[in-house]
């Protein structure tokens, strides 16, 4: 007699969880925690700025450019939309949505790391992470948020692989697309903090 009332649709029904996912809840704190780590980077380099004087950057380092910071904010930044037609579309079934959407997401990435990789080789010919305070922030704080693109690169190439390969993704079962939608989120509001800070902050 129990064991029917124990395994019916209604008792089953009963004992689902409610409320946000505990992914959810852990990549929002994860991201609480990165977005911590980068406040005091930036934090850093506005105490070293005004510490060190008028000039800045110092010496023998030229203003940064800002042509290629832009394109790559044009890139990165406009990369969450598809980010978010994508979750929205396998929230209704549409796996195409779900594929498309993670393939434009991840051509825009790597277009950002492949220009980042450019800028380097440039700057490096200028300045060097030891060259003096300035030039160990700017290589600190722009290579540690192109880790994070590259980790929420992985994150995206996981799940348009796991799609195509048929993997468990729908209507109902959609929270990895959604975690990895506030991670990379996440990664385009920190690179309009540093674009503000590292490129535009020097000319103000």
């Amino acid at each position: 007699m129990t064991m029917p009332a124990a395994t019916s649709t209604e008792a089953l029904t009963t004992e689902l969880p409610v409320g946000r996912s505990t992914g959810w809840w852990g990549m929002v704190m994860f991201v609480v925690t990165e977005a911590t780590l980068f406040a005091c980077l930036l934090g850093s380099y506005f105490y070293l700025r005004f510490q060190y004087g008028a000039q800045w950057p110092p010496p023998g380092i030229e203003e940064p450019t800002l042509l290629r910071p832009l394109v790559m904010t044009a890139v990165l930044l406009p990369s969450s939309l598809p980010v978010i037609w994508a979750e929205h579309g396998i929230r209704q079934g549409q796996r195409w949505r779900l594929r498309c959407g993670l393939a434009a997401t991840l051509v825009l990435g790597v277009t950002f790391l492949a220009l980042q990789a450019s800028e380097y080789v440039e700057k490096l010919r200028e300045f060097t992470m030891t060259t003096d305070a300035y030039g160990s922030l700017f290589y600190v704080i722009t290579g540690f948020h192109g880790l994070h693109v590259l980790v929420g690169l992985t994150m995206i190439a996981w799940l348009l692989a796991a799609s195509l390969r048929g993997g468990s993704f729908g209507a109902h079962r959609h929270d990895r697309v959604r975690n990895a939608a506030i991670y990379w989120h996440f990664v385009d509001v920190v690179w309009a903090a540093i674009l503000f800070t590292i490129y535009l902050s020097p000319r103000l």
